[in-house]
């Protein structure tokens, strides 16, 4: 740093935040505590920008037993299950060191879920790089793909879904995002915060290196410059899933015993998070002993042991009486197990160079945690917004020349990523991978006994919508996320969320994400989906560009009744095709007009209350197995059908309406699907959704081995099924993992 730059700024805080700390303390800070504030004062810690935005969300139901504020939402589902989820970024890691930037992201989802006393049974990665015609942006996907893999299935939680989006706004700035379900009987649920003066901090797992120091400021405050990555690398924490998988089996046998008070894991900041969250939540103190730390290298000062974020670490409070019984399981997994402090009363945050020796820090623990600095930062709507909405793509684009081709280009099959996933660990997947949702059997956590339903997930986010409209945008993503889950007969019980956007300074992106907060509120409270928990990462730009607003959405639903697979996303031959919902209204913020280089519009209409009834409809269709094939439209009618065919192998005749121009096949919406029927079936299906209120049309038969669709107002689409199959499976392949510079 230059010679005469004060320290607190080399760290990342303000002049306004320096003089907020001598306040607090009423003098001068030393070093180590400028150092523990310049962490947990850090976006990623204290969420200072977004704060004030995230109270607007709805938080309560009458499921959630946890919601904000702990290390993850939990919700009960009955026959005394409850299930943990989280959601979480390591974005900027990633594009550093894509390999342990994915890798150490999954460690460290996995251990919010078994901090809450679940053990963790799913992952899933929603992903989004750059062009795949950019040699690095290939670079970084490969490597965050097997860092995702190497992780998860070393650790044996198997990673059941995700989706992937390639896009220029992610040149350079990926966003790698990774959610974690865990289910636990409901009285194992444990918090994390400390209690009991007197009791004992204990530090399980891993032995503390200077890897990931200061990487919640350097790398989630900042964006990417032309400065070279090397000089961030240092700040990426490396993982050892095998270090993990025996700190999970510990602490579960730890909480199981009931020998623990109140455990945190060591993810952002380290040990001043760990210690300072947990007393402030407890209103109590803690004496942190920097000596006791276990340790992988030498001389390191009291600020790296502080503020270090290497990873599979744990803090457990411990009672006094306990700490044997402790540390013999400890033992007997091999792990790492060490006294680092005591909890004390008053609400103090002591560091000491060793029990009963010198004071380093003396800093109130809420003031790290609790009293973090809330900015309204300034907000602005673009200037030319209103102008932006009016340019309709349906007026600015002519219709395709050739509609085929056009659809063949917008999809691709994602099995190259998720077949390096194991997603069978656990014998629970019954839907896995490259569905609408995935579905995992839901059985007792203590017993193993099937309760016959089933846990359904998924992840959504679509910057497309939510560049042209960040409100309604978000809002839609929520319904597709919903209209997600009807497709495997699933209903919803909560969300959590994962808000990417650019720098918080600019007053655009503080429009963006509060007008993203509002739409995912309103849907959430539309849709009886209380959003308990997520995470917001910000300064998503290279070079001063700004990624699109991307707020990623992860929602948790139930399958009642379980009795057989979902219908699945595809075709059977012989079956009518229905479409239920409403038709597209603009061709603006879709994939078709992106590709085309429009973007402005406004993003597709959104009736929530219909969106709710159409799900409704079409949850209890395929509960009920009236629907032999499934799939929603948010993507496109066309792209969606292209998708069943591929999927299955199996053809398919459609007849557009009289009239029908090329927005009827790639306007985009979350309100209408497509259904594979049953002849017999089609008459209660016409019954039902006649009786509901909602619109429905059949559009023709699956069979044969041609893709046609008939009726357009301009070209139609001829396709044969096996020209189909190999665009879908082919495009990925061809462009990653072939001849490319990942190890």
């Amino acid at each position: 740093m230059p010679a005469d730059e004060p320290i607190h700024r080399a760290l990342g805080l303000t002049d306004d935040e320096a003089a907020a700390i001598e306040r607090i303390l009423g003098r001068r800070p030393n070093h180590l505590e400028l150092a523990m504030y310049a962490v947990m004062w850090s976006e990623h810690c204290s969420y200072k920008s977004s704060r004030l935005h995230l109270r607007r969300l709805p938080t309560e139901g009458p499921a959630v037993l946890v919601g904000p504020g702990e290390n993850a939402g939990v919700v009960d589902v009955g026959d005394g299950i409850a299930v943990a989820f989280r959601i979480e970024s390591h974005n900027h890691p990633s594009a550093i060191e894509p390999y342990q930037g994915a890798a150490t992201g999954i460690g460290g989802i996995l251990r919010d879920i078994f901090t809450m006393g679940a053990r963790p049974i799913a992952l899933m990665d929603p992903l989004r790089f750059g062009p795949l015609s950019d040699a690095r942006s290939r670079w970084i996907a490969e490597g965050v793909v097997s860092g995702i893999s190497g992780y998860g299935n070393s650790v044996g939680v198997p990673t059941v879904g995700g989706e992937v989006v390639f896009d220029d706004t992610y040149r350079d700035n990926p966003l790698v995002n990774v959610f974690c379900l865990g289910v636990m009987p409901t009285d194992r649920l444990v918090l994390g915060r400390a209690s009991g003066p007197g009791n004992l901090a204990v530090l399980l797992g891993a032995s503390t290196g200077r890897d990931g120091i200061g990487g919640v400021s350097v790398l989630a405050s900042a964006g990417f410059g032309d400065e070279d990555d090397a000089d961030k690398r240092p700040s990426v924490q490396v993982g050892d899933p095998f270090e993990e998988k025996r700190l999970i089996e510990a602490c579960l046998e730890m909480l199981d015993a009931d020998l623990v008070v109140g455990i945190q894991d060591l993810g952002g900041a380290g040990l001043t998070c760990a210690t300072s969250e947990t007393a402030s939540r407890g209103g109590v103190g803690m004496d942190v002993y920097v000596s006791e730390v276990p340790r992988r290298e030498p001389g390191m000062e009291p600020f790296e042991v502080m503020t270090s974020e290497s990873q599979e670490r744990m803090l457990a409070i411990v009672e006094p009486d306990d700490l044997d019984a402790v540390l013999a399981i400890a033992e007997r997994w091999e792990i790492n197990a060490a006294v680092v402090g005591t909890v004390t009363e008053g609400g103090a945050l002591r560091v000491l160079d060793r029990p009963g020796g010198e004071v380093l820090a003396e800093v109130p623990a809420a003031s790290l945690h609790e009293d973090a600095p809330l900015l309204d930062r300034p907000r602005a709507e673009p200037a030319d917004r209103a102008a932006r909405l009016a340019d309709a793509a349906d007026d600015a684009l002519p219709p395709p020349d050739d509609p085929g081709a056009d659809l063949l280009d917008l999809v691709f099959d994602t099995s190259w990523i998720w077949r390096q996933y194991d997603h069978q660990l656990f014998l629970n997947t019954v839907e896995g991978p490259g569905g609408d949702a995935a579905v995992l059997r839901l059985k007792h956590p203590t017993t193993g006994a099937d309760t016959g339903r089933g846990l359904a997930l998924t992840t959504d986010g679509n910057h497309r919508w939510c560049a042209l409209d960040p409100r309604r945008g978000t809002a839609l993503v929520v319904a597709e996320a919903v209209a997600n889950l009807a497709c495997v007969g699933a209903r919803p019980l909560a969300l959590v969320n994962c808000l990417n956007f650019g720098n918080p300074e600019h007053p655009e992106v503080m429009w963006q994400l509060s007008e993203a907060v509002d739409g995912m509120a309103e849907a959430a409270r539309a849709l009886s989906v209380p959003v308990v928990g997520g995470n917001v990462s910000l300064y998503n730009e290279t070079r001063g560009r700004d990624i699109d607003p991307t707020p990623v959405v992860a929602v948790v639903g139930l399958v009642d009744r379980l009795e057989a697979p979902p219908p699945g996303v595809g075709l059977v031959e012989g079956t009518r095709l229905v479409a239920l919902g409403a038709e597209p209204d603009t061709l603006s913020g879709s994939a078709w007009a992106w590709r085309r280089g429009h973007r402005a519009g406004a993003p597709p209409a959104l009736d929530l209350e219909a969106h709710r009834a159409l799900c409704e409809l079409v949850r209890e269709l395929v509960a009920d197995g009236l629907v032999l094939g499934v799939h929603d439209t948010a993507d496109g009618l066309g792209p969606a059908l292209v998708e069943m065919v591929a999927r299955s192998g199996v053809g398919a005749v459609v007849r557009a309406p009289d009239g029908a121009g090329h927005r009827w096949l790639f306007g985009e919406t979350p309100s209408r699907f497509v259904l594979a029927v049953d002849p017999a079936a089609l008459g209660e299906v016409h019954r039902r959704h006649t009786a509901a209120g909602v619109p429905g049309a059949l559009l023709g038969e699956a069979g044969g081995d041609r893709f046609v669709v008939e009726g357009l107002a301009g070209p139609g689409v001829d396709l044969a099924v096996a020209e189909v199959v190999d665009a879908w499976e082919g495009k990925l392949p061809a462009l990653l993992g072939h001849g490319t510079t990942q190890g």
